[in-house]
């Protein structure tokens, strides 16, 4: 009861004309810069430091939180409708999004990842509020060989179940650890892949791997199929309306509601981010869509594989700021600049800042309310304005795609070798795509196999070699159980699935990739 009280003051603190135009700024802000490839909600929290020294604590913060959900909306709409999303965090809702686009429903898209954020996260907002105590509680009960297991969970069942070939889906994942493992070992400081270059010292950011295998990768194939077909031609025109009706209402809403629990644990460990979350949403869409029967997942694209990661990335991020608030623990890069923005105010997050500082605290946990209801009303009506961009000849807009794309990689660091590297790792998008190896995994592996690693490693450390600790909790053995399962449900049913497309006696075998288009 405490809690609503005290959130009932922070709602007539945030709903004061000036913290409003706070709000309102900082959802256009974050939405704007969350479209821009190689930028994201922590980057325009990063930019935007310098401006706040002048505000009051207060609605410094309430802008930062309505960035925060702003960019995370930008970055879905960039990866829906151009197939190159503003961070990684958008990667899962980017395959399906970006399908339903291409076969005119760009709108239809953008509505549903807009009510899936709004749903996904303020279902998080009120679990923060009414139940971080339990949220604190889960998060440190998660020790090196927790995470380790969540991570192998992660890329098993990733590379299983989104894939139409397991082999394939490993295949897939040892590349994306090839990426992740270039540069420098932080605990002995060997030089790894690196082929003696400084410049790859630092390793390879995912933010080049993101544009590089999804933006310039899918450019360079749609490239080869424009000129096979003799023009450029068009994506198909969007039409619709953004909101959903009601059999569209059905089939999104169990969506939202799986995606919002997968990503609301999520957010209170520190595992990569809604990374995760994102990508076990998608493929749990994906197996469920099997199951029924979905043509659509994977084709033209389902509006379930936009609602599950969408809700989820939104979700884990509304649990992340539980997490930064009670425990100081940054389960983000956006969270980890949100620390930087505390102590420039001369404050800790912790467990202590909610009695020392609750009038500032309270507030914040309001405007993330408000927030999410600002961007709804924002990006809700102008979806299918958004959606006008495909309406462009594609061969001016993969131009500017490519272009955007090179200018947000090279806006990260400033170095022509970046730009080399996406290059690079585009070539190998597009050879993943002719021979129909899912993108996936090698995203997910990119991005957890340094967390991975780290985690083996220390868990090995405090054992003194003995691997039997990567299975001495609960934890463990049921995430290794649950992983056992899956993929021995999932080779029965890609065995079930080969064996009735080759009994099919005109019928050809699907060698839809994801990430990849449908051929």
């Amino acid at each position: 009861m405490d809690q609503l009280i005290h959130l009932l003051d922070g709602f007539t603190v945030a709903f004061t004309p000036q913290n409003l135009l706070f709000l309102v700024i900082g959802a256009i802000l974050g939405t704007a810069v969350g479209v821009l490839p190689g930028l994201g909600s922590a980057m325009a929290v990063a930019l935007l430091l310098p401006v706040t020294f002048s505000l009051d604590p207060t609605g410094a913060f309430i802008m930062f939180a309505s960035i925060y959900f702003g960019g995370l909306f930008g970055d879905s709409t960039a990866g829906i409708l151009l197939n190159t999303p503003g961070n990684s965090s958008a990667i899962a809702t980017t395959f399906e999004g970006h399908r339903m686009a291409k076969d005119g429903r760009a709108a239809k898209a953008l509505g549903t990842s807009a009510i899936g954020a709004f749903i996904g996260g303020t279902i998080a907002c009120v679990l923060v509020v009414f139940f971080s105590p339990y949220i604190v509680r889960l998060a440190t009960i998660f020790g090196p060989a927790e995470y380790f297991a969540l991570a192998v969970f992660a890329f098993v069942a990733i590379s299983a179940v989104v894939a139409d070939s397991v082999v394939r889906g490993l295949v897939s994942l040892g590349l994306g650890f090839a990426l992740a493992l270039v540069g420098i070992d932080g605990m002995t400081g060997a030089e790894r892949f690196t082929l003696g270059s400084p410049v790859l010292f630092d390793g390879i950011s995912i933010i080049v791997i993101t544009v590089g295998l999804l933006a310039i990768g899918e450019v360079l194939y749609v490239s080869t199929h424009i000129r096979r077909s003799g023009g450029p031609g068009r994506i198909v025109a969007p039409t619709g309306s953004p909101l959903l009706n009601r059999r569209e209402w059905r089939q999104a809403l169990p969506a939202f509601l799986r995606g919002t629990a997968f990503g609301v644990p999520f957010g209170a460990i520190p595992v990569g981010g809604s990374e995760v979350p994102t990508f076990l949403s998608y493929g749990t869409e994906k197996r469920l869509a099997r199951r029924r029967g979905d043509r659509d997942f994977g084709t033209r694209g389902a509006i379930q594989g936009v609602a599950g990661p969408e809700a989820a990335g939104n979700a884990t991020a509304g649990s992340a700021m539980g997490a930064l608030l009670g425990l100081g623990l940054p389960t983000s890069a956006t969270a980890a600049m949100m620390i930087a923005a505390f102590q420039q105010y001369g404050m800790q997050p912790g467990p202590l800042l909610f009695e020392r500082s609750g009038d500032l605290v309270w507030p914040l946990l309001a405007s993330l309310f408000l927030g999410l209801i600002i961007l709804l009303i924002i990006n809700l009506p102008f979806a299918a304005v958004w959606a006008k961009l495909l309406l462009i000849p594609r061969h001016y807009l993969y131009a500017g795609i490519t272009v955007v794309a090179m200018l947000g990689i090279y806006a990260i660091a400033s170095r022509t070798v970046d730009l080399w590297m996406a290059l690079g790792i585009g070539i190998i998008g597009f050879a993943m795509r002719h021979f129909s190896l899912p993108l996936a995994p090698v995203l997910i592996a990119a991005i957890l196999g340094p967390m991975a690693e780290t985690q083996l490693r220390r868990a090995l450390a405090v054992s003194e070699g003995d691997p039997t600790i990567l299975v001495s909790t609960p934890i463990t053995l049921v995430l290794y159980a649950l992983l056992a399962i899956i993929v021995a449900v999932s080779v029965v049913q890609h065995m079930r699935h080969r064996a009735r497309t080759n009994a099919a006696p005109s019928g050809a075998p699907d060698r839809e990739s994801v990430g990849g288009p449908a051929r």
